[in-house]
């Protein structure tokens, strides 16, 4: 096999439709948008226009809200944290914290704080202060001998 023996598949690559060259081609003149009117301008994308009819995003009713006070917490999974320990990016035996985490490269923003989760294996012995975590991931932590704080919320 050499490199000028290399080929697509059979069906793989198309050709481009190339409008506006001749009758001949069958996309010429109008290049396939057809005569006049609105649709057969350039830049015309008319969405959720229905033809006068009224657009389904009008006839669905409205729904639920959007809490402008939500917290915008930032997921960790333990099975991370222990990478991250094996990786010596963190050291197991100092306190972590939303500082440690973000230096580290861990997490890149912390938004509204850090939420510790269950996902993957902890082996190392650990003490953590996150703003949220779950109980499995509380639990996790603990019976690899190590501890979390979750700050009182305010």
């Amino acid at each position: 096999m050499k490199l000028n023996q290399l080929s697509d598949n059979l069906g793989a690559t198309k050709n481009r439709k190339r409008v506006g060259r001749g009758t001949g081609s069958g996309t010429g003149k109008t290049a396939g948008t057809g005569h006049k009117g609105q649709k057969s301008r350039s830049g015309v994308a008319v969405k959720g226009f229905e033809g006068g009819q009224m657009p389904l995003h009008r006839r669905l009713p409205k729904r639920g809200f959007n809490n402008i006070f939500r917290k915008n917490f930032v997921p960790l999974n333990i099975g991370r944290l222990q990478a991250a320990i094996d990786a010596k990016k963190i050291d197991a035996k100092k306190p972590i914290d939303q500082d440690v985490l973000v230096t580290s490269g861990i997490i890149t923003d912390a938004r509204d704080g850090i939420r510790l989760l269950a996902n993957g294996e902890l082996s190392a012995k650990v003490s953590i202060t996150v703003a949220g975590a779950s109980a499995a991931a509380i639990a996790a932590v603990e019976k690899a001998g190590g501890s979390v704080t979750v700050p009182a919320s305010e």
